[in-house]
């Protein structure tokens, strides 16, 4: 299939939803841990509306018209590369990857394992280890072994169904955070962190006949390269550099979770 030209993208429009807030974002105690962490003035959540029935086989076809929008162009922030500024693309996209994430856990439970396999303890305390390194991130508990280390004895806890999924994603970056992140010795903080970040992004319906909750969005991790080569979500790569577009098909919304690494406000 021959790549979708901007001509081809006039399906879709967007508007920017400045008036959509996200708690995670403003609430204290959320904010003092993701300035712990080395994520707060580096982490982003923002709202697009758009106007067409979302299809998800299209979703190449809508992400490149998202960043051809002329309503997105100067509303999408990224971090510069120096010196941290928040600034707009300000380069036309010309190729995208759009990367389906599945999302469809519904339960904190998805990760009682932790406790079950010993990597923390009842009292919700993390188990330590000898220190290690897996650049750029230091090995200190047996959490980030199993979230870094793939020869480690317990990292199959998680299979890679289970690694793929939105709330492990989320967890995931919350743990390792930013280059300045200061670890928690407990479990609590990265959970209840990862919780409201994804119920403030993902969106859900009962199902009137089963009265069963659904989970109504799709998620897609996405890169832009213009004609020098990637340009967002940071012209350098890094786990713990990303966007995550979240699309609710029926209120018509995506939902923008980015991070760049680096350092955070530390104060």
């Amino acid at each position: 299939m021959a790549a979708a030209k901007p001509a081809d993208l006039g399906r879709y429009y967007f508007r920017h939803l400045p008036q959509k807030t996200f708690p995670f974002l403003t609430a204290q105690e959320t904010t003092s841990r993701l300035r712990q962490w080395s994520m707060l003035g580096r982490i982003q959540a923002q709202a697009f509306g758009f106007d067409e029935t979302f299809q998800p086989y299209r979703k190449d076809d809508f992400v490149m018209a998202f960043f051809k929008d002329p309503n997105v162009i100067p509303n999408l922030k990224l971090l510069s590369d120096s010196p941290g500024q928040w600034i707009t693309l300000g380069t036309e996209v010309e190729k995208i990857e759009a990367i389906n994430v599945p999302c469809t856990q519904l339960s904190m439970a998805f990760f009682n394992r932790l406790y079950d396999e010993d990597i923390v303890r009842d009292n919700g305390h993390i188990v330590k280890c000898l220190d290690s390194f897996c650049d750029p991130f230091l090995i200190s508990d047996e959490l980030r072994k199993v979230l870094l280390l793939e020869d480690s004895e317990k990292y199959e806890v998680f299979s890679q169904p289970d690694r793929e999924e939105f709330l492990f994603r989320l967890f995931k970056h919350l743990c390792l955070g930013g280059s300045l992140c200061q670890y928690e010795d407990v479990l609590d903080p990265y959970l209840e962190t990862t919780k409201l970040i994804y119920k403030d992004l993902v969106s859900v319906r009962k199902i009137p006949q089963t009265k069963k909750i659904q989970i109504t969005s799709s998620v897609f991790k996405v890169t832009a390269y213009d004609s020098a080569g990637v340009c967002y979500p940071s012209t350098k790569s890094h786990e713990q550099t990303f966007s995550y577009f979240v699309v609710d098909p029926i209120k018509r919304h995506v939902h923008v979770l980015y991070h760049c690494y680096g350092v955070g406000e530390m104060s």
